[in-house]
């Protein structure tokens, strides 16, 4: 290493502390020189927030970190100037920002994607926060309507947003442009980070975006564009952005993802770049020590400018990594395999996606037939109306997103298909409290209610690998209208195992427990295994509970409730989603209607939006692992 920090072992990890920003910040926080160190900091604190959560972007968080440091440093400089990024990605950048500003408490660098710490995508109960993010295409309506605010309150604002590139596939921004224009919105301006490769490919290759500069002159907007990077070019740019008062302004700024550091850094020459390696997840040790070099170098260099002394490097141990559960499982390869083994014999299948195609698995399929493959980018609603025309004409699409987003952001969209009477299989990743780091925007805890009531919808969710096929096989051959397959996924550790010879039967249940005094119903990986759990520590204090795997999270048929209502004096229902909508409420309203029996009944699940943190401080806050509930069935039990 060099003479910032010395000798670095892979046990430590490296942060800067605030009064360093703040005596570079002296030098001449305005000059360019100066905001490109204060960047360059910043970028390795993003790293070291990243590093110590296990997970984050960090390619995003580095192609946005020279315009976000541009802004707190030089632009905004009057009290109602806004900033916030549409993105959510680069949230590790804007919090080292605002930590080194000192809007955030210190601290905090230290609790990234942590309870009670810094979610993983923004939230407006961060200070210095204004808007949630993180869910795509949102931040220039949003912006527009803190600019109607402060216009009707008499208030004088600048509004600067951030979105990516990626992020403009989405239909809702070019929804917001129009009106922004007619209004004579002269207060926002719009920043694109144009680092041009999105979570899988480039942009080009995704969903290529053509002339944007056209395309927003079309709009009524005033265009540059700028090298993202060089903070003479910006200080030109927003200076001249400023005469502007009329029409809301785009600045077009070339970025690199990973900007800052060589082997992180993705340019996408072309629509053949490879798939970028460092959009999400944490550097592992080497990467990390790599990067640490390669920001120390440069922040030398950049110093020797001032002849001033070096920046004073912390330091803090590297968390030990999380012992292997040899137990755990994994949904996506058992999901990979099932898909390729239909499309095999049902030459009619046609598998589409949201630029998603490592995360959902899909990378086999498209190479198997990349003939019915289609790459949507990020477009849930264009992909499912898509969807919907490939049915129309006998087609079978399979629709693949995360959870989150596919069940909400076309929601009409696959309401209208299902009027159609045609056969969809909808894909859910990434469904239920779990990861949580990510935070809200990517925790998938309404879709049951947000589509189980669609005309037709059959929605399932496995509880192990060996129940995926069975369930993809179901939807495909045996249901003719549309179906949701909800999938986690991280891998968990589960004891839940089928029964022999299992076929699934709609709206029915199967055992993965025996027990006499009550039983608790659940779905998918997460909770089965975590009601299998509560039912060991509820046998450690002499109470014997069954746990039923029950596939189907909208159907219930009558008399197999009827049956299981009958057998057991207390029924508890585990709901890894909302409790209102939830599967819960589908059965204990089949027990309502159906039952003779009546058991007491106790309804589990969220009701409130779960935080973002690490998945064992998450589960145990919400009291949805295997203690939580077998504590809340004792204290019901005692009531």
């Amino acid at each position: 290493m060099g003479d910032l920090i010395g000798e670095v072992v892979q046990s430590e990890l490296y942060y800067i502390k605030r009064n360093e920003f703040e005596r570079v910040a002296r030098l001449s926080a305005s000059m360019p020189t100066a905001i490109s160190l204060y960047a360059d900091m910043a970028r390795l604190n993003a790293l070291y927030m990243i590093g110590l959560a296990g997970s984050g972007h960090i390619g995003s968080s580095f192609s946005a970190l020279d315009i976000i440091s541009h802004l707190y440093l030089s632009e905004m400089d009057r009290d109602g100037d806004v900033f916030f990024s549409s993105k959510g990605h680069d949230a590790p950048a804007l919090y080292a920002v605002l930590i080194a500003q000192g809007v955030l408490e210190e601290g905090l660098l230290h609790k990234l994607r942590r309870l009670g710490g810094l979610p993983g995508h923004p939230d407006v109960s961060i200070p210095g926060l204004v808007t949630n993010t993180g869910s795509l295409g949102m931040g220039v309506s949003k912006a527009k309507g803190m600019i109607e605010a402060a216009r009707a309150l008499g208030v004088a604002t600048r509004l600067y947003v951030m979105t990516g590139d990626g992020e403009l596939q989405e239909g809702q921004i070019w929804e917001s442009l129009v009106s922004a224009a007619n209004r004579k919105m002269g207060e926002l301006t719009v920043v694109v980070d144009h680092n041009k490769i999105q979570s899988d490919y480039s942009v080009a290759r995704t969903s290529d975006l053509g002339d944007l500069e056209a395309k927003f002159n079309a709009f009524g907007w005033r265009t540059e564009r700028v090298d993202g990077h060089d903070h003479d070019a910006l200080a030109r740019c927003f200076a001249l952005m400023r005469q502007e008062t009329l029409r809301p302004k785009v600045i077009i700024a070339d970025t690199i993802k990973g900007k800052g550091v060589s082997f992180m850094e993705g340019v996408a020459i072309d629509s053949d770049v490879e798939m970028f390696k460092f959009h999400s997840g944490a550097p592992s040790a080497e990467q990390y020590l790599r990067a640490v070099e390669e920001l120390e170098q440069r922040l030398a260099e950049k110093l020797y400018v001032f002849g001033v002394e070096p920046i004073r490097i912390s330091v803090s141990p590297r968390p030990a990594a999380p012992a292997a559960v040899a137990a755990q499982v994994k949904l996506l390869p058992a999901y990979t395999e099932a898909l390729l083994a239909l499309a095999a014999r049902n030459p009619r299948l046609i598998a589409l996606d949201a630029d998603l195609v490592l995360d959902m698995g899909l990378i086999p399929f498209r190479d198997a037939y990349p003939e019915r493959f289609i790459e949507c980018g990020i477009a849930e609603q264009d992909m499912v109306s898509q969807a919907g025309g490939l049915a129309l004409k006998g087609m079978l699409p399979v629709v693949h997103s995360f959870s989150c987003f596919l069940s909400t952001r076309p929601n009409e969209q696959i309401y209208n298909n299902a009027i159609e009477g045609t056969q969809i299989v909808y894909v859910g990743g990434l469904s239920g409290v779990i990861p949580a780091g990510p935070g809200h925007s990517h925790q998938s805890v309404r879709e049951i209610s947000a589509v189980g009531g669609t005309p037709g919808m059959v929605m399932v969710e496995p509880c192990c690998p060996a129940e995926v096929g069975p369930l993809l096989e179901w939807c495909v051959d045996k249901h003719s209208g549309p179906s949701f397959l909800r999938l986690a996924s991280m891998p968990y550790a589960t004891g839940a195992r089928l029964p022999n010879g299992y076929r699934p039967q709609m709206g029915k249940g199967y055992a993965v427990r025996d027990g006499r005094d009550g039983v608790i119903i659940a779905a998918g990986l997460l909770g089965v295994a975590e009601a299998l759990n509560a039912a060991v520590l509820l046998r450690d204090r002499d109470r014997s509970f069954a746990v039923i795997s029950l596939p189907w999270l909208n159907v219930i048929d009558a008399a197999w409730i009827a049956g299981v209502a009958a057998l057991y004096p207390v029924l508890v229902t585990l709901d890894n989603h909302y409790r209102r909508g939830g599967q819960g409420q589908m059965v204990l309203a089949a027990v309502a209607e159906h039952a003779v029996a009546r058991p007491r009944c106790l309804s589990l699940g969220l009701d409130v939006p779960p935080p973002s943190g690490r998945t064992d401080e998450v589960l145990a806050v919400l009291e949805l692992d295997g203690a939580g509930i077998a504590n809340r069935i004792l204290h019901f039990l005692s009531a």
